[in-house]
């Protein structure tokens, strides 16, 4: 009888209860690592702006963790917010500092910041006239091309840092990724950006950085991964805001769908490539 009433009881105080939703954010899962890759283990250096920062802006989860996890990689982390590809070149010198030659491979992820700010362009090398010996043997004069170093330009900046580590580095596996496509940012009335329908203030769209990116892989004999055009992220499309921080206020920094979706675009591009020249 008392088994009986308190069940009644119980079933009219659940009937009488308000019952809330709760929304709890999932994390994107995770599929094993491959039994056996040659990134299993290997200390991999990120270098890059805000998409890379060890902070997480917009996201809880970025792309070097889910690599971590898909690969079995060890990351280290030097991105930083708001970096341009000039400031690329002080996180490669804070590596060598800390790291010395203890690193496997360095993956640099910048650009997008430098079509913000309107970076000219610039050119890869600078031309003159020198002479030279050839077969006879004798001296002939010939333009000769050296590697434009000027810090105000893309180009230029791209050839200091890879410069530098080309010098510090020139065992390590080294590959560039071509920054993601452009969505809409307010993050205050004297930040706004926006999407790359728009081309910056010097009149150049961000097809012509992620262009210079590209070139880069032939300049400096590295390997570039397209990501503008592997990850599939079109954040001007109002179907993909979901992998994107907020649709109306930051379309530029994936959440961690976004991040996760770029981490498995890279992993089976990594897979085709040496983690190591050992």
């Amino acid at each position: 009888m008392h088994i009986r009433y308190s069940a009644l009881l119980l079933s009219a105080l659940l009937l009488s209860t308000d019952v809330y939703p709760c929304t709890v954010y999932v994390l994107p899962q995770v599929q094993e690592v491959p039994v056996s890759n040659q990134w299993k283990g290997k200390k991999v250096a990120f270098l890059g702006d805000s998409i890379t920062d060890k902070i997480h802006v917009g996201t809880a989860k970025n792309y070097w963790q889910y690599l971590s996890e898909l690969l079995g990689l060890e990351s280290l982390v030097y991105g930083i917010n708001g970096h341009q590809w000039d400031g690329v070149l002080g996180q490669a010198e804070k590596l060598q500092a800390e790291r010395g030659d203890d690193i496997d491979a360095i993956l640099i992820f910048a650009g997008t910041n430098d079509y913000n700010a309107g970076v000219p362009l610039g050119e890869w090398y600078t031309e003159k006239d020198e002479p030279v010996e050839v077969s006879g043997p004798k001296q002939e004069v010939r333009k000769r091309r050296t590697l434009q170093m000027d810090g105000q330009t893309f180009r230029g900046r791209i050839n200091r840092v890879m410069s530098y580590l080309k010098t510090n580095y020139p065992t390590k596996q080294i590959i560039l990724l071509t920054p993601i496509h452009r969505g809409y940012a307010r993050f205050s009335d004297n930040n706004i950006q926006p999407d790359e329908s728009y081309p910056n203030r010097i009149g150049l769209y961000v097809d012509a950085y992620v262009d210079v990116i590209k070139e880069a892989a032939n300049v400096w004999a590295v390997p570039v991964i397209d990501l503008n055009s592997i990850s599939g992220l079109y954040p001007v499309n109002d179907s993909h805001t979901r992998y994107f921080h907020k649709e109306d206020t930051d379309r530029l920094h994936p959440n961690a769908d976004g991040h996760y979706r770029m981490a498995k675009a890279l992993m089976y591009q990594l897979l085709a490539y040496p983690a190591d020249f050992e």
